[in-house]
């Protein structure tokens, strides 16, 4: 029996470390990356389609944490009200870019 409890616990583990973000959903979140026209601010950053700002050398974010930190300080720039879950959607989103554990 404790055998059978400590795999339900790994395989319980081994699916919430699966996404950091498992209460959003990316397409919520590329909605509102839209909505709040995020895009045309990372193109005015980096050029192009913003998206290098993503993946350059020395990108700030490592960690679900820190993405969560930097969509409240980018909410701030542009000027929305994200909702925790707002961010959750939006890290759900962005996670195709960062790929965080």
């Amino acid at each position: 029996m404790k055998l059978i409890t400590a795999l339900m616990l790994l395989c319980a583990a081994t699916a919430a470390s699966a996404t950091p973000f498992p209460d959003g959903d990316a397409r919520t979140g590329e909605q509102l990356f839209e909505q709040h026209k995020c895009g045309g601010c990372h193109a005015k950053k980096m050029g192009g389609d913003g998206s290098a700002i993503f993946t350059r050398l020395n990108r700030k974010v490592n960690s679900a944490a820190q993405l969560v930190d930097h969509i409240h300080i980018c909410g701030g720039v542009v000027d929305a009200n994200l909702a925790p879950q707002d961010k959750q959607h939006l890290g759900a989103y962005l996670n195709r870019f960062y790929n965080l554990k």
